[in-house]
């Protein structure tokens, strides 16, 4: 190398470290150091400043930030065994790609267990379909898209995946509209060529005196005390039927699933618990037994609720719990799969129908009897609106009516925050699909202006990542619906959440409010209502 290219190299690498700070950056290592003068000491350097030693921290701080370079996901298998979505994050740190975290989606089925096969099948080959389209945005698109991105700033990060979404499901309703255009043209072209117009049109048949044409035009009513012989005495409404299932967009695991791993990378980088990172980003926001069922619960058969009830009093005396005291019960009724829409009512136990206003009558005696019961979840559908005011009205200052199925989905609440929703103490929200941690920000916030308390509630197909018990605890929810204690994904989250009891003890920030103690704080409230005391 000649002389003058030599110095030109050395020009640039003097105007390079200055503008970098290194050399006084270096002088501040060298006067450290000089107060403990080392026998070797450049030994002394090469420990401390090319190792990983106290002063290889001292310069990790001019670092620049990590940042996103890489999307991994992969399907995977939750703890019922059916597929499901794992997003891997990887970010450059200090020049190397490294692995942050990972999360598994937890998902909810809309079918409900006795389902037919056919529907079942069905249901299995969407959900496989959908996992497979995740993988791939996340793997392709996203990766893409999120490249270079600070894994702290979710806000940013949540609205690329919202505007993403938003552009898939118009591609959807283009393709469509497209299909439908193509089709109906077939149709029309069809039409066009069968029709033979050398040939007459065939008449319509003569129609006899007091005889009927060979078309019939039906008109179907529903009557009650129908009896062969006897004129109908009156006539009736149907009950409204039960709603549609909401689409889902598939591959919509992909935006919920990169959002939660994007929140729990920025935690990690930030070195804090993903709930505190969460209520960070809340804050900065702008304004007999048969059988085990599939989610782990005894089925227990008997005669009438009450006797459900005691038993369930004599299993908690027996191990020295006393219900109304030491510990209070929330019921989930899941109404929408009592309803038998043949009959137009409630089939509480085999053989035994109560419409839904005897459906309140019976709330309202269960709530007087049996004063622990300090919440009814789904107690109604969300279509007996009218029932929902009633029992709200009857029951609203002695316990939390929630509505989980009952409830608008996520994403019709992110798109329509006044949509007319039942009558309701509470909600269940359950993060799943393109949910992203900004809506539950935003949700909650929501939920508490219109007074009605947040419950964060665990999909029934649900994985053994615990993020949902931090999600809850930094979203400050009033419960977590987690299920019975069983199989490994549950443990795993009632662990975190007591992991997070000792922590906030051990700092001192933990309040009567925290939802762990709720229900020994509600009792001291006595019969008032017990969301004046937020």
């Amino acid at each position: 190398m000649e002389a003058g290219e030599r110095r030109r190299l050395r020009r640039e690498a003097a105007e390079y470290y200055r503008g970098q700070r290194v050399p006084e950056r270096m002088e501040d290592v060298l006067n450290a150091l000089f107060p403990l003068p080392p026998a070797d000491l450049y030994g002394e350097l090469v420990a401390r400043v090319l190792s990983l030693s106290f002063k290889a921290n001292y310069f990790s701080k001019f670092s620049k930030a990590p940042v996103i370079c890489k999307l991994v996901g992969r399907k995977v298998l939750d703890g019922v065994g059916q597929p499901t979505l794992e997003v891997e994050i990887y970010c450059t740190v200090k020049n190397y790609e490294k692995r942050i975290c990972s999360t598994v989606m937890a998902t909810h089925s809309q079918i409900p267990e006795n389902a037919l096969p056919e529907t079942i099948e069905a249901d299995a080959k969407e959900r496989n379909d959908s996992v497979h389209t995740a993988v791939q945005w996340v793997n392709e698109a996203l990766n893409t898209m999120l490249r270079d991105l600070d894994p702290t700033d979710q806000c940013q990060a949540d609205k690329m995946l919202g505007e993403y979404f938003a552009n898939k499901i118009e591609e959807k309703k283009k393709i469509e509209k497209e299909e439908e255009e193509k089709k109906k043209a077939e149709e029309e072209a069809a039409k066009a060529t069968h029709a033979s117009p050398s040939c007459p049109s065939a008449s319509p048949p003569k129609q006899k005196k007091g005889g009927k044409t060979g078309f019939t035009s039906f008109n179907f009513n529903i009557f009650c005390n129908i009896d062969i012989g006897k004129k109908v005495s009156a006539e009736v409404n149907p009950i409204p039927p039960a709603e549609p299932a909401e689409p889902v967009l598939r591959g919509s695991l992909a935006i919920g699933g990169t959002s939660l791993a994007i929140a729990k990378a920025g935690a990690t980088i930030s070195r804090v618990p993903l709930y505190l990172h969460t209520a960070l980003l809340k804050h900065n926001q702008p304004p007999p037994l048969k059988r085990i069922s599939h989610l782990g619960c005894l089925t227990i058969g008997y005669d009438n609720l009450e006797q459900l009830l005691l038993q369930l009093q004599t299993a908690c005396n027996n191990i020295g719990l006393e219900l109304g005291i030491d510990m209070y019960l929330a019921i989930n009724f899941a109404a929408h799969e009592l309803m038998d829409y043949g009959k137009g009512k409630y089939e509480i136990l085999t053989g035994t129908f109560k419409t839904p206003d005897e459906m309140v009558a019976m709330y309202v005696e269960m709530i007087d009897n049996f004063p622990f019961i300090i919440a009814l979840i789904d107690p109604l559908r969300k279509e007996d609106r009218d029932q929902w005011s009633s029992i709200c009205c009857a029951l609203g200052s002695k316990c939390y009516l929630i509505a989980e199925d009952a409830a608008t989905q996520i994403s019709k609440l992110t798109t329509d925050q006044n949509i007319n929703i039942a009558m309701c103490s509470g909600v269940v929200l359950k993060y799943t699909n393109q949910t992203k941690v900004s809506d539950l920000i935003e949700l909650t916030g929501v939920l508490h202006g219109q007074r009605r308390v947040t419950i964060l509630g665990s999909p029934d197909r649900e994985s053994s990542d615990e993020s949902l018990v931090d999600l809850a605890v930094g979203l400050g929810a009033r419960f977590l619906k987690l299920g019975g204690l069983s199989r490994g994904e549950r443990v795993a989250k009632y662990n975190r959440l007591l992991a997070i009891e000792e922590e906030l003890a051990a700092n001192g920030a933990l309040r009567t409010s925290f939802f762990l103690t709720l229900f020994s704080a509600c009792h001291e409230y006595g019969h008032k209502d017990w969301r004046e005391n937020d």
